[in-house]
């Protein structure tokens, strides 16, 4: 199992590693790395079955975590996650002490509902391809429920991800059998908040469609004044419906360590 791995930053730099959500790749945290962390060192993996990453089964959470672990060595860092890479960063660090050393969770989905991810996981296996870039991109706005994301925004970081194939039609790099197993995944109970005792800050979209109102008592239970929570406008996406608004707390938080 082998990982495409995408860097941006001085190798010396203080290390921060970002995994994608579902249907995604590693260049959804570009921007994110360019404009907001340029004094970092930042390491965005494909996941397994998405962009050029291997595509082979299995595609369990523990599979994921150990393709991670090949590609990224021991090297302590900080972790960004978006919905199932926020579920897989804190897998991690439940399942790595020390591996972690603070933790983003961007609208994660550390576990959705099952009769949600049921939902979710049919809705995959459509086959998604498009007679024209510019169909693809106006779909992802429906697809992906986005509420304020710059068109250009979107335009830029799909250009790699949404490509021609052998008939002609736009499809996405990406498994739909590996992400319909992701959410088989996300529907499974996650380790215990205090097994993952570390700071956190937590972004939440105000108007997405995953919840998270089950889990935060819990959070803020297990973790106390290490957990920090941050509600920002827009959808699932925070980095495309509220970028400045969520690289901002990002770069905030990452800069408490430094």
């Amino acid at each position: 199992m082998t990982l495409a791995l995408h860097e941006w930053g001085e190798p010396a730099a203080a290390r921060v590693v970002c995994l994608h959500g579902v249907t995604s790749h590693g260049r959804h945290f570009a921007m994110l790395a360019e404009d907001a962390l340029d004094d970092f060192h930042v390491l965005a993996p494909d996941l397994l079955g998405h962009g050029s990453s291997s595509y082979e089964p299995p595609w369990d959470i523990g599979t994921h975590l150990d393709a991670l672990s090949a590609a990224l060595g021991l090297e302590p860092a900080a972790f960004v996650g978006h919905s199932f890479g926020a579920r897989l960063a804190f897998e991690l660090a439940a399942r790595s002490p020390g591996a972690v050393t603070r933790l983003v969770l961007l609208d994660p989905a550390i576990h959705i509902p099952p009769h949600m991810a049921l939902l979710a996981a049919e809705n995959a296996r459509r086959e998604r391809t498009y007679v024209s870039f510019e169909e693809g991109i106006e779909q992802r706005y429906v697809e992906s429920q986005l509420h304020r994301a710059p068109r250009e925004l979107v335009e830029e970081e799909l250009r790699a991800h949404l490509v021609l194939d052998d008939e002609g039609r736009h499809r996405y790099r990406y498994s739909q059998a590996a992400v319909i197993a992701a959410y088989g995944e996300m529907a499974s109970a996650p380790p215990s908040f205090e097994r993952a005792r570390i700071p956190t800050l937590l972004v939440l979209g105000e108007q997405s469609y995953l919840p998270y109102e089950h889990l935060l008592d819990a959070h803020r239970a297990a973790l106390g004044e290490l957990l920090q929570v941050v509600v920002v406008p827009g959808g699932h996406t925070v980095l495309w419906d509220a970028f400045e608004e969520t690289a901002d707390a990002i770069r905030r938080f990452l800069s408490e360590a430094a």
